[in-house]
């Protein structure tokens, strides 16, 4: 069984301009033969679609959202299967979430990782071929899109819950694999909590693990004979104020499962440069140099901790930043009594949440207590 994984895809800037206009070839013609061949081709639907009213939410950060023609874009570069969980597809509220799943479905797009409540959103996709079954669990770190027992939205990144459905999953299909969304933005690199995750997901059963939201690929390792991945990049993504840099390269990776082996590939690409569209890389050979210096960083252990502590360290005062602003006795008495105005409301507000809630700022906002007086 051919499974194709691609990274983020966003209906925004120029990408908008060609989906209102159906001119899908410029943005997909050069990936189209390799994403048609697959016997399952997976994107990351990384925004909702608004048909009527936009809703957005309350959150830091952009709130994106996208056109129905979407579909027919995706649909036209031949993916059929749609991962949701992402930081993005509760951006316009639970109605937009799931008519988004909805109108995906419909047109014939099979999707896992989001749902009307987190029952729905913690299903597990089973694709089928022939004799043959595969089992995708999708789930993302917490950030302000997570489905809750009683709303909509994305399944959340668990790995006490994913150990259960990963055992389920193998007792239904004959491959699991896990794809997360979740790390550090712009940062090539695990951190050592990914790392930890996703070699456990390998011992709790599943074949493969792939990660992506980090707007920048990463590498990848072998870990008892199973791949995962730890950054894809972005698929299509426009950003005006990201050109010629690691937001516009990628890579896509194509898994073939067999009863005795699972072989794979990486198809390297640039988008939304000059050319707006997916570029397949004719000449890979800085690609594949970086990537093996990147494989050798994540393979050993104290490298990665050096080079992330670094990253760390670049945004530490960010970082303490989010948690200020009163810092002595005396300020501090003042706002108790009320003296002093809330500072910890509004955007700060959440932006304080989004940095104790969501797993990788965790990390490092733990490094930045830590380490800096």
């Amino acid at each position: 069984m051919k499974i194709l994984i691609s990274g983020d895809f966003c209906d925004r800037y120029r990408v908008s301009e060609h989906i209102a206009t159906y001119r899908f070839g410029e943005l997909f013609e050069n990936a189209r033969p390799l994403i048609e061949d697959a016997d399952f081709s997976v994107v990351n639907f990384e925004f909702p679609i608004v048909t009527k009213d936009e809703n957005p939410i309350p959150k830091c950060g952009p709130n994106l959202k996208g056109q129905k023609a979407s579909i027919d874009a995706i649909k036209y570069a031949g993916f059929n299967v749609c991962t949701l969980a992402n930081n993005h597809i509760l951006d316009q509220g639970e109605k937009c979430c799931v008519e988004t799943k909805e109108l995906l479905e419909s047109a014939g797009i099979k999707t896992v990782g989001a749902g009307k409540d987190l029952a729905d959103a913690s299903k597990i996709l089973y694709l089928q071929k022939g004799t043959e079954r595969l089992a995708i669990i999708n789930c993302c770190e917490h950030e302000f899109t997570i489905a809750t027992d009683k709303s909509a939205g994305a399944n959340p990144l668990n790995p006490v819950q994913q150990f259960y459905k990963i055992q389920e999953a193998k007792k239904n299909a004959d491959y699991v694999l896990v794809i997360v969304h979740g790390g550090h933005e712009q940062f090539q690199l695990p951190s050592p909590r990914m790392k930890e995750t996703y070699r456990f997901f390998i011992d709790a059963g599943a074949d493969a693990v792939v990660n992506h939201h980090q707007h920048c690929y990463s590498g990848f390792e072998e870990y008892k004979s199973k791949p995962i991945f730890y950054g894809l990049g972005n698929l299509l993504f426009d950003d005006p104020n990201a050109r010629n840099s690691t937001w516009n390269e990628g890579y896509m990776v194509r898994l073939n499962f067999t009863i005795n082996s699972i072989a794979f590939d990486i198809i390297p690409y640039q988008q939304c440069n000059e050319n707006v569209g997916v570029q397949i890389l004719e000449d890979r050979h800085d690609f594949d140099l970086n990537l093996t210096r990147l494989n050798a960083i994540i393979a050993d252990d104290s490298s990665l901790q050096k080079e992330v502590a670094d990253y760390y360290e670049s945004c530490a005062k960010y970082q303490l930043s989010i948690l200020e602003p009163y810092k002595n006795r005396v300020f501090s008495k003042l706002f108790r009594i009320g003296l002093l105005p809330k500072v910890i409301k509004g955007k700060k507000k959440f932006a304080v949440l989004n940095h104790i809630h969501c797993e990788s700022h965790i990390d490092k906002l733990i490094y930045a207590l830590k380490n800096n007086q």
